[in-house]
């Protein structure tokens, strides 16, 4: 571990005395060092700020041959919002934009979606309340590991134009990407401007960010830490087009302590009052602990709220909070894919609980089968445990997969989030039953096997050209789209927002997938063209006919 002191006004951090007190907890650095040992972040830097003393810790190391310190580049996904949020409150504080405008004044040509005469506000885009979905429906990435890279501003016209809204602008909190996205985009528009250069004349500039950019650079790239997945596997850079204001921003520890002490008013900035506009809670969160400002999440907690946000890409997560007296703050940077806002909490508030690390053992491929199965936490919501390989793999009825790792014989973790899971024996070793460890211990008993059917289930080959038959898109429901591609001879289908599996031919138009207990039937109009697929899965049959492209 290195620490880099950083006094206030500073634009780089200096090295500290070594008679300086360590602002990190001592309880949040051993805890780093457990989770850097055991192999779940590469590389992490903490930029920690307490009253008028701050620093900036590094844990880890990069691969390439590449050092680590406060100018180390990382992806910071969402905390890109709070920047876009303070673009959109300088606008309103200083009277040029009010929070109740429609988005649509500021985008000529462009047709938003309202209802009952109710038009989408700024202030709804910033409030997560707009009824716009997480993401557009016609988001089909060409390369699924740079999800946005060509979604552009024409596609963001073609679905906001076709769009239909659920419910009223403001009724409920909905986080979406678009929303945010779409409100950099319509700041930029109305200044004349890109994303990119608005930010850079409006905040980054003014504030000495001098290594932050949401365009990246060779520059850039000498500098950044390589991305990795939750489970260690490279991972390359996003790069967001249209909805940029969503997530595009890449930063360094040092840049993130000024700009987080500019939030805590800690740094003199002429955008202070723009911040502070923006931090405060207008709006109902996720959560009855949480409200919502400009973006910007107060999360109430018995000893002090915090206002906070994180941010996460295909390869780097990040957290930055600080509480609500401004006085203690801190930035987490880091070049894997795993959550590390129980870092940031623990690091503001003494009872903020912790993730204990985990040591990865392996485990022989033989002996996963002996985890495989269906397991109901409760009614109408059950996990299915399988494993590709020598990866187990767990997923929630309608939620996507993710791996879980071994730590001990019949106890594994997830990287992805607080859960860990126990797997329990009869008298006879068979395994008969799962503990979710989060939020508290819930039973889950093994209520049949995971398809091992589906899994052994013979496959047959169907030619290229008959599987171009069912390439396309087909509705399920208003804002999810199922759509059907082919790579390499192997057809895929891709739901709205989640992974895409593949999916095996047991007859001509009817088809199986093996990570889900789910099948696809095709159905053809007189003439013989695919025209819909019926989705088989949990008990339900659901129709989706086939959309024009």
């Amino acid at each position: 571990m290195k620490k880099l002191c950083a006094a206030l006004g500073l634009l780089l951090a200096t090295t500290c005395a070594a008679t300086d007190a360590p602002l990190l907890p001592q309880r949040v650095a051993d805890t780093l060092r457990q989770r850097i040992d055991a192999g779940e972040y590469p590389a992490l830097v903490i930029a920690v700020v307490d009253g008028d003393r701050s620093a900036v810790y590094t844990y880890g190391k990069l691969d390439q041959g590449k050092s680590l310190d406060g100018d180390t580049v990382f992806e910071i996904g969402s905390i890109t919002k709070t920047f876009t949020a303070t673009l959109l409150a300088q606008q309103v504080t200083t009277g040029k934009l009010q929070l109740d405008q429609p988005v649509a004044s500021l985008l000529p040509g462009f047709s938003i979606p309202s209802r009952d005469g109710k038009a989408v506000t700024l202030g709804n885009l910033a409030m997560q309340n707009s009824g716009l979905p997480r993401l557009p429906s016609n988001l089909r990435p060409a390369d699924a590991m740079d999800p946005y890279a060509d979604y552009s501003p024409a596609k963001l016209k073609a679905f906001l134009s076709s769009y239909t809204l659920p419910r009223d602008p403001g009724a409920r909190y909905e986080y979406s990407n678009l929303g945010v996205g779409l409100l950099g985009y319509a700041l930029g528009v109305h200044a004349g401007t890109s994303y990119e250069q608005l930010l850079q004349q409006q905040v980054l500039q003014p504030l000495g960010m001098r290594h932050s950019s949401t365009v990246q650079t060779d520059a850039m790239h000498a500098t950044m830490a390589p991305g990795h997945d939750a489970t260690g596997k490279p991972m390359g850079n996003w790069h967001i087009d249209a909805l940029a204001g969503a997530g595009s921003l890449v930063s360094s520890g040092n840049d993130m302590l000024r700009y987080l002490k500019a939030n805590m008013g800690r740094l003199p900035s002429t955008l202070y009052p723009a911040m502070q506009f923006a931090q405060a809670a207008r709006a109902d969160g996720p959560t009855p602990a949480e409200r919502i400002g400009l973006v910007w999440m107060t999360h109430h907690d018995a000893v002090g709220d915090v206002i906070e946000h994180g941010g996460m890409t295909g390869g780097y997560a990040s957290y930055l909070g600080f509480t609500a007296d401004r006085r203690h703050g801190v930035v987490v940077l880091t070049n894997a894919a795993i959550a590390p806002e129980d870092l940031g909490r623990a690091t503001l508030l003494a009872d903020a609980p912790l993730a204990p690390a985990h040591k990865r053992i392996s485990v022989p491929e033989k002996e996963l089968d002996d985890y495989v199965g269906s397991y109901q936490l409760h009614p109408g919501f059950n996990i299915a445990v399988f494993h590709k390989g020598d990866q187990l793999m767990s997923q929630g009825t309608g939620q996507d997969e993710f791996p879980v790792y071994a730590s001990a014989k019949d106890e594994f973790f997830a990287a992805v989030a607080d859960i860990s899971l126990s797997f329990k024996r009869d008298e006879h070793g068979k395994v008969t039953s799962v503990v979710v460890h989060q939020h508290g211990d819930h039973v889950a008993p093994r209520v049949g096997e995971h398809m091992p059917e589906a899994s052994d289930r013979p496959a047959i080959a169907l030619d290229t050209a008959t599987l171009g038959n069912y390439i396309g898109h087909y509705q399920l429901a208003p804002q999810a789209v199922i759509d059907v591609t082919l790579k390499n001879g192997q057809a895929f289908v891709q739901l709205t927002g989640q992974n895409a599996f593949p999916i095996y031919a047991s007859a001509r138009d009817k088809f199986f997938l093996r990570v889900v207990d789910a099948q696809i039937d095709f159905e053809r109009d007189k003439d013989g063209k695919v025209v819909a697929l019926m989705l088989h899965q949990n008990g339900m049959d659901q129709r989706a006919p086939r959309v024009a492209e």
